[in-house]
C-alpha cells in the first residue's frame, strides 16, 4: 500500500490507478474505523490529515481525468478534517522517485 508524495502527472497508469484505489482503502479505514490496514505505516501517517488525503485524491482525480479516465468514486468532503498538508514520510519524495525508477514502469521520474 502506498500513497506517493510526487506529482501524479509523473506516475504511470498502473501507479496512478493503484494509488487511487489504495487511497480509498485508507480513507475508509480512517473515516469508518475499519480495522483492515489500520496499523499499516501508510495508514498511520494519514491519521489526523484527512484534509491532506482529500487534496491528494483531488490531484489524482484531475490527472485521471486529464488522461481520459472517468472518475466515479468521490470522497465525502465533510469528512476532510485535520491538517491540509502531509509532513510525515515513510520515504522522502526524492527517495520515492528512486523507488519508482527501479520498478521498470513508465513513470516519468
Amino acid at each position: 500500500m502506498r500513497i506517493w508524495d510526487i506529482d501524479p502527472a509523473l506516475l504511470c497508469r498502473s501507479h496512478l490507478l493503484g494509488e487511487h484505489r489504495e487511497l480509498h482503502c485508507i480513507w475508509t479505514v480512517l473515516t469508518e474505523g475499519r480495522r483492515g490496514y489500520s496499523r499499516h505505516p501508510e495508514t498511520l501517517r494519514w491519521r489526523g490529515k484527512l484534509a491532506a488525503l482529500y487534496r491528494r485524491h483531488g490531484a489524482l482525480v484531475m490527472e485521471m481525468e486529464a488522461r481520459g479516465y472517468t472518475h466515479a468514486s468521490p470522497l465525502d468532503g465533510t469528512l476532510a478534517k485535520g491538517l491540509e498538508t502531509q509532513d510525515a514520510f515513510i520515504d522522502l519524495p526524492p527517495e520515492q522517485s528512486q523507488i519508482l525508477k527501479t520498478k521498470g514502469c513508465d513513470c516519468r521520474v
